[in-house]
């Protein structure tokens, strides 16, 4: 939708909105609607109630309440339109797609054209397996079961670079609408047709408009309050005028009313929960409720994991270090023969570290039946050749307890490493300990000023991993994480979440295995990658799809933009009533009670030129705040009594002064 037909229909929905029946939604503007209502009936008939005004001063007034109302609904209708654009782009990344259904479970390297049928994405049904390949588009939301390959996710996540999709780990997830670049996979089916997360994505765009805050219903009914208590107010000032022998118009109580109550905040309110969801959905994050881009603002402490979160996830072998008596040539050939089969990332790249050294193994030696897979009970992989040679890598606690044999400087050499942050692999040979292979895990770059920065918003930043004590303390000081927990469990993190909790703290994390799911749904913000398992971005009441660990931190600043921005105007709106006050009340009730007329510090000549002018201020005001509210107020890293004292300063102050000035001069 171009600018001018948004700006058309944003109109056009301004004027549906007037319908009383949507407008009670809004307290603050349904009162202005009856007020509205109330004048026009004046207008057309003066005695009506009792009348003593202008036919022509009821149509002004009238007018501009009418503009009130207007520009109100105008500016919920323009954040509304913004969302479904958002939506709408969504949708045409939506395409028809064929997917090539396998007819039964084969190994993926048997897999042959008659073994398949092509049939419509909309066919296939949750369960189903699939198979793709190389410039093939994925049909559906599913799990790898086997193979590993390059998937092009810009479609999706607007990220050019392609990423690695594999079976047997938390980054087996894809989406429907990617492109396989290279190699082969076989699909589960894990979304029935119209609940992939796409769908689930356009759906929580468009339910955005619909879905009231926790923090704004409380901001409503506190406004609701408000208006109620000086609705009895203004209607006994009726009596009180009389008290004096003054007979009050009830166009000017009116204007009185709409000036006491919180009409700028109460028009912006419904624009600033729509315009922060909405910005959220523009940083590739899908929050299944503005609950909890609220509670991410509000954050106390953050969770996070190292590996992935702040170091780059991708542990690769820098370096091969023999022990004892051993040489390089005999951790080397080692490393290669008990990685040759491993597929996961740390295996690939010991052979990749081999063949730089110019290693090579006699193929025909090596059996991959013979290969044994990494099993967490054993903490080691390895394989068994066939004159008999037993080769196995793993945890280097681990490998000493199996080995017989551990050179005395396989524990100093191991703790150097730790001590750099990295992490040790030890090999042994017919448990005999040759060396270690020294992995390490890169800081993903600028990760220490995005640590500083969520400590100078006020969030406390806790690293729990499962690595060993060394190692989480050294990544913990260079990052600067102000508390750490080492060999973590994954069920730990629940306990520490709760713990957290229970000091009266919201708390947030990121994760994106099976294994983070419960800790995930236990924190008030819980930050799933959209690459991760199914059951983590099950639990989790965000979505990155980005699957960028780090991005909770931009969560965390849109959330204090909210909040920020909602305080903010609720601070000018306050300050603005009181301004209000000083230009209305002289006005109104001078003539009956002179003393009031100290108050009139503007030094206003009429009764009516100053209602006038108040209620022509506090219509235009709102359309000059709705930039404002949809973007934003700048926010930065500082403490909250710091930026409570800046808020109270700009805000009120900007508050206090622009009806003067503006009343004035209208």
């Amino acid at each position: 939708m171009v600018e001018w037909e948004k700006q058309r229909e944003a109109v056009k929905q301004s004027v549906i909105k007037m319908d009383p029946r949507y407008l009670v939604k809004n307290p603050v503007m349904f009162v202005v609607e009856i007020g509205t209502i109330l004048t026009l009936a004046l207008t057309i008939y003066p005695p009506f109630f009792h009348g003593q005004e202008a036919q022509w001063y009821y149509g002004f007034i009238t007018g501009v309440l009418l503009f009130t109302v207007l520009f109100a609904n105008y500016a919920e209708s323009l954040a509304e339109l913004e969302g479904e654009a958002h939506a709408e782009s969504l949708r045409e990344l939506k395409t028809e797609t064929r997917g090539k259904r396998l007819q039964k479970d084969l190994p993926l390297e048997e897999i042959a054209e008659n073994d398949y049928e092509e049939v419509d994405g909309e066919d296939l049904k949750k369960g189903d397996l699939v198979f793709v390949e190389e410039g093939d588009t994925i049909p559906r939301d599913g799990t790898v079961t086997e193979g590993s390959a390059s998937i092009d996710e810009s479609a999706v996540t607007g990220e050019s670079e392609p990423v690695i999709r594999e079976s047997g780990g938390d980054r087996s997830s894809v989406t429907e609408g990617t492109e396989v670049l290279s190699d082969r996979l076989k699909i589960e089916v894990t979304a029935e047709p119209g609940e992939s997360f796409l769908d689930k994505m356009i759906n929580l765009v468009e339910s955005a408009s619909r879905q009231k805050t926790p923090n704004e219903i409380s901001m409503t009914l506190l406004l609701a309050s408000f208006t109620f208590i000086y609705l009895i107010a203004v209607t006994t000032m009726k009596y009180f005028g009389q008290w004096v022998d003054m007979n009050v118009d009830i166009a000017n109580l009116i204007a009185l009313l709409v000036g006491l109550m919180s009409t700028t905040v109460g028009a912006l309110l419904a624009t600033i929960r729509i315009a922060g969801m909405t910005n959220v959905t523009e940083d590739n994050v899908i929050a299944k409720s503005g609950k909890a881009v609220e509670s991410a603002g509000d954050l106390d402490a953050l969770i996070l994991d190292k590996t992935g979160t702040i170091t780059t996830g991708e542990r690769t072998a820098e370096r091969f270090i023999p022990v004892g008596n051993h040489d390089d040539s005999d951790i080397l050939e080692a490393s290669l023969k008990a990685s040759y089969f491993d597929e996961t990332p740390e295996g690939r790249s010991i052979v990749r570290l081999a063949g730089d050294k110019d290693i090579e193994v006699d193929e025909s030696k090596l059996s991959e039946d013979k290969f044994i897979e990494f099993s967490a009970k054993t903490k080691m992989s390895g394989i068994d050749l066939p004159d008999g040679t037993e080769i196995r890598k793993g945890a280097v606690d681990a490998v000493i307890e199996y080995s017989t044999n551990a050179p005395n400087d396989t524990k100093e050499k191991a703790n150097e490493i730790s001590d750099k942050g990295g992490t040790p692999l030890a090999v042994s040979v017919n448990k005999e300990i040759v060396g270690l292979i020294e992995l390490q895990d890169e800081l993903k770059p600028g990760i220490r000023e995005r640590i500083q920065e969520l400590q100078k918003m006020g969030v406390e930043t806790i690293m729990a991993t499962g690595d060993n004590e060394r190692t989480a303390k050294a990544v913990a000081q260079k990052v600067g994480i102000d508390e750490y927990y080492a060999e973590f469990e994954p069920e730990e993190k629940i306990e520490l979440a709760e713990k957290i909790q229970a000091q009266g703290k919201l708390v947030g994390m990121t994760g994106d295995g099976t294994n983070d799911a419960p800790a995930l749904a236990k924190a008030d913000v819980g930050l799933a990658m959209q690459a991760g398992t199914n059951a983590a971005k099950e639990a989790g009441n965000m979505v990155d799809m980005d699957s960028d660990p780090t991005k909770l931190i931009e969560v965390v600043a849109i959330g204090k933009k909210l909040l920020m921005t909602r305080g903010s105007l609720t601070t000018f709106s306050i300050a603005n009533d009181l301004s209000r006050y000083f230009a209305l009340v002289p006005a109104i009730f001078g003539a009956g009670i002179p003393v009031l007329n100290k108050m009139n510090i503007l030094n206003l000549s009429s009764p009516q030129g100053a209602i006038i002018a108040s209620l022509i201020y506090n219509a235009l005001i709102i359309p000059f705040l709705i930039p404002i509210a949809m973007r934003g107020v700048d926010y930065k890293a500082e403490s909250a009594s710091k930026l409570l004292r800046k808020n109270l300063l700009i805000y009120g102050g900007a508050g206090l002064i622009a009806p003067f000035l503006s009343i004035k001069g209208i």
